[in-house]
């Protein structure tokens, strides 16, 4: 990969120098046909700028091997053209929340450890609003919940004055109302959910999860095989396994879906099934 780093890494550290705003482009690189399917383009049609960095993290699931970088640069990408959408695109707090949503998910797909936790969190802290650059440390930031009209972050107690005195300097927040309250006074995170009937041969988990995400059993299988199927909050890798009423399925960059209950049976014995998307 033409990369400012000379050397070798694994997916994860690959995935560590992306977060840094390195080598995330997708040009200046030899890839493998075989590391692309159909989840490395599982990209929001919005998503006009930083879909690249978006693919080279989708992808890294698929590297089984150490990944070769050398600082041979081999591309000039002009950055002074007025009408380029790199240049002339405005993003929004609905852009970045989706941006980080699906940055989650693809970091889901590799080994999680702590490290690449940290530099997730701090990827998110820079993306959403460059907090970081006011100086502050990991400890004294905690969990920060995007909404469509702004943020809630979490902070300590020693540090309010500060940021309320210059979180404003920062260009990003220059025109935005910034105040503190207490967490027990936090608006509670809005939850949007859909109603949804379904037919199916059998309470099993692979039929339950194609018939809610509209896919073909095999791909489901595929799906579950990747480990990004979720039973109540737990991994499940049995296709076979038994839903009950009101289970939680999670589904990495599909959805999260809740079992209502059985409505009834049809004629050939199949369950008309009420299922819960969460939108």
């Amino acid at each position: 990969f033409d990369s400012k780093h000379n050397g070798e890494c694994s997916s994860v550290e690959y995935a560590e120098l992306l977060l840094n705003y390195k080598d995330w482009v997708v040009w200046g690189k030899l890839y493998k046909r075989i590391h692309f399917d159909d989840s490395v383009f599982e990209i929001p049609d919005f998503i006009r700028v930083g879909e690249d960095f978006l693919i080279n993290l989708n992808l890294l699931k698929n590297v089984k091997g150490r990944i070769a970088c050398k600082t041979i640069h081999r591309y000039l990408y002009n950055l002074n053209n007025p009408n380029s959408v790199q240049v002339s695109h405005k993003r929004d707090y609905q852009y970045e929340k989706s941006m980080v949503e699906c940055v989650d998910v693809a970091l889901s797909r590799l080994s999680f450890d702590t490290s690449l936790k940290e530099k997730f969190f701090h990827w998110k802290l820079d993306y959403l609003g460059g907090i970081i650059k006011l100086g502050l440390k990991r400890e004294k930031i905690g969990d920060i919940l995007v909404r469509k009209n702004g943020a809630d972050i979490i902070i300590i107690k020693d540090v309010e004055e500060y940021l309320l005195t210059n979180l404003g300097e920062l260009t990003r927040f220059s025109k935005a109302q910034i105040e503190t309250t207490q967490i027990s006074e936090l608006e509670p995170s809005e939850v949007i959910t859909q109603k949804l009937q379904i037919i199916i041969p059998q309470m099993r988990l692979d039929c339950i999860v194609s018939e809610s995400i509209r896919c073909s059993r095999t791909n489901v299988s595929e799906i579950i095989k990747q480990e990004r199927v979720f039973v109540n909050h737990k991994l499940e890798t049995k296709n076979s396994k038994i839903l009950h009423e009101q289970d939680m399925i999670t589904i990495r960059g599909k959805g999260r879906f809740k079992i209502n209950n059985i409505i009834s049976r049809t004629k050939k014995d199949k369950i008309v099934l009420e299922i819960e998307k969460y939108v």
